[in-house]
């Protein structure tokens, strides 16, 4: 089957420790708990497209080392496409370091690993599945010029394309924003964009609109329990997040990214699909750990009903 959600990006294990705080610099702390969860934000959000209802290809790279093979088989599990997972020789797979507090607020140390093998070649190899897709997804923990050469592709095909622009530590290159659709940062990423801190709907809006000011056309700024902000040239709307017991946040983001994704592929109106991404991020955090965290439709209907 084709896949309507073509997904480029990275593939990790993520190593979670939850403590009661997170450490202060030079700080030792004990933690309460560790392990093992499949993660990478590229993969994070093709399971939550993949679970939430959308067909699903993967496009990145994994180590030949045992974390390689868990991480392929964990989104073939999914019933994901994972033919453009490519093995690195001699490589090692990704991996996050976490840790999680009591207030699930969370670190992240993120050791690329084969994610930074994938490169322009690999893309060109699976051009005809980025031809098949209603959506091409793309975050930045794989090469910079990759991605790039993914926007340029997407644009070129006319899909709906997808920026998650996380991690950010800077700027975006200005040629990027007109090649994508829908830009999503969190408050951070949009402050690391844009410069402008954002504490409040008002700084967020303030920092989309100087993002639009370089050609971006839609952002959503994820505001965590506040919600989410888009602003385009058209309308600025507040999606308030629905209220529940918060656990752990990791990727809550990433969730919204793949959610809002599989609603626009099934032919989801905008407004639709957020409020569909905001339910979906907000049942994550109920639930500890990346992918294992992220709701399936019945969970989404369970919640709506409930």
């Amino acid at each position: 089957m084709q896949a309507n959600v073509v997904v480029v990006g990275s593939l990790n294990m993520d190593l979670v420790t939850r403590a009661e705080r997170l450490p202060r610099p030079g700080e030792t702390v004990f933690g309460q708990a560790f392990g093992t969860v499949h993660g990478g934000k590229g993969a994070n959000q093709a399971v939550a497209a993949a679970r939430l209802g959308a067909s699903v290809a993967m496009v990145g790279c994994v180590g030949t080392d045992a974390y390689g093979v868990q991480l392929r088989e964990g989104l073939e599990a999914e019933g994901i496409d994972c033919q453009a997972v490519r093995t690195v020789a001699q490589g090692a797979s990704g991996v996050a370091l976490i840790v999680v507090d009591t207030d699930s607020q969370n670190t992240i140390v993120v050791v690329p690993g084969a994610n930074g093998c994938l490169d322009a070649q690999d893309i060109m190899t699976v051009d005809g599945m980025l031809q098949g897709a209603k959506v091409i997804i793309c975050q930045l923990e794989v090469p910079m010029d990759t991605v790039g050469h993914v926007l340029k592709r997407g644009r070129e095909l006319d899909k709906i394309v997808v920026l998650n622009p996380a991690p950010a530590s800077g700027p975006l290159p200005v040629q990027w924003y007109a090649l994508v659709d829908y830009l999503i940062p969190n408050e951070s990423e949009a402050l690391a964009l844009s410069g402008v801190p954002v504490d409040s709907l008002e700084s967020a809006e303030l920092a989309a609109r100087s993002l639009m000011a370089l050609g971006a056309s839609n952002i959503i700024v994820t505001l965590g329990s506040q919600g989410a902000l888009l602003v385009s040239a058209q309308r600025v709307v507040h999606f308030a997040a629905p209220k529940v017991e918060a656990v752990d946040a990791t990727a809550a983001g990433d969730t919204f990214v793949g959610a809002f994704s599989a609603a626009l592929a099934a032919g989801k109106g905008e407004d639709d699909a957020i409020r569909f991404a905001q339910t979906a991020a907000a049942l994550s955090v109920t639930r500890a750990g990346a992918q294992p965290s992220i709701p399936g439709l019945q969970d989404i209907k369970d919640f709506a009903s409930s």
